[in-house]
């Protein structure tokens, strides 16, 4: 993970990923540190969320890890807070933090579940960047990366919770991105597409939680197999893959780029 001085573009700075116990989030929280960033990782999961600062210690990088629930106000301005006593400074954030809810058509989809779908997709990015962004704007300057997915692009079939929250995201970014350029913040969203992930298998063999373990890994890998075969790329993404997009928005690289959609799908959303 630990990169020369030539390739680590976040030395100094400090970084605050959401969802950083799995999947997209730990990779970019891990990418980030092997740029030389000092990670804040945070998610629910704290077995994850520790697994992921280890991960990162053991590279010789910096990390530290806060727990969170990014429906809750609270919680997020405690995550912002304490990032800000530990380190001073907020430099980048990648608002990650997601959850596929139930998979069920439209009119059959409880309201509880609407309401928990769109409260951590939806209301935890708002929440993310209502207490990031004057952060930076005290000290002039930020980036700030929302993930959204290729289901704020398109519709998607028993997700629409799921797809409605994702267009939300992107509808939050350009809006604030308009608001907020002119005083040095960046905002911009990633789409990923169907990316081996946790939270694929998640939403794929969600209902078939009680399968045996050695049944549902084998029933996981032929999923995996049969979707990636369906890929216009031929497979399935990496999450690592997403994380380097997330990286180069809040990149100096990116310095003239915000309110932008970067659509990481391996083509599948222009077919």
């Amino acid at each position: 993970m630990t990169g020369t001085a030539t390739t680590q573009r976040f030395s100094g700075k400090v970084v605050l990923v959401t969802g950083a116990a799995s999947g997209i989030g730990r990779a970019s929280a891990l990418a980030f540190a092997r740029e030389g960033a000092t990670v804040v990782v945070a998610d629910q999961n704290a077995q994850g969320g520790d697994e992921t600062v280890r991960t990162i210690r053991e590279a010789g990088a910096t990390a530290s890890f806060i727990a969170v629930d990014v429906s809750k106000n609270a919680d997020v301005q405690s995550l912002v807070e304490k990032t800000l006593s530990l380190h001073g400074r907020l430099d980048c954030a990648h608002n990650n933090a997601g959850i596929p809810g139930t998979r069920a058509r439209t009119a059959d989809r409880t309201e509880d579940d609407w309401d928990r779908t769109m409260n951590v997709n939806a209301k935890g990015v708002w929440l993310c960047m209502k207490h990031e962004i004057p952060l930076m704007l005290k000290q002039g300057k930020g980036a700030i990366v929302n993930t959204a997915s290729v289901a704020g692009l398109l519709g998607l079939r028993r997700f629409s919770a799921y797809s409605a929250s994702k267009h939300a995201v992107l509808g939050l970014t350009k809006s604030a991105a308009l608001e907020y350029f002119r005083h040095g913040i960046r905002i911009n969203a990633v789409c990923p597409g169907l990316i081996d992930t946790e939270l694929v298998q998640t939403a794929v063999l969600g209902a078939h939680s009680r399968i045996p373990g050695a049944l549902r890994r084998g029933m996981e890998a032929a999923v995996r197999g049969y979707m990636g075969r369906h890929q216009v790329a031929g497979r399935m993404g990496q999450a690592a893959e997403v994380a380097e997009a997330v990286l180069w928005l809040c990149s100096d690289a990116a310095s003239y780029v915000s309110g932008h959609t970067l659509t990481v799908d391996g083509g599948a959303s222009v077919k």
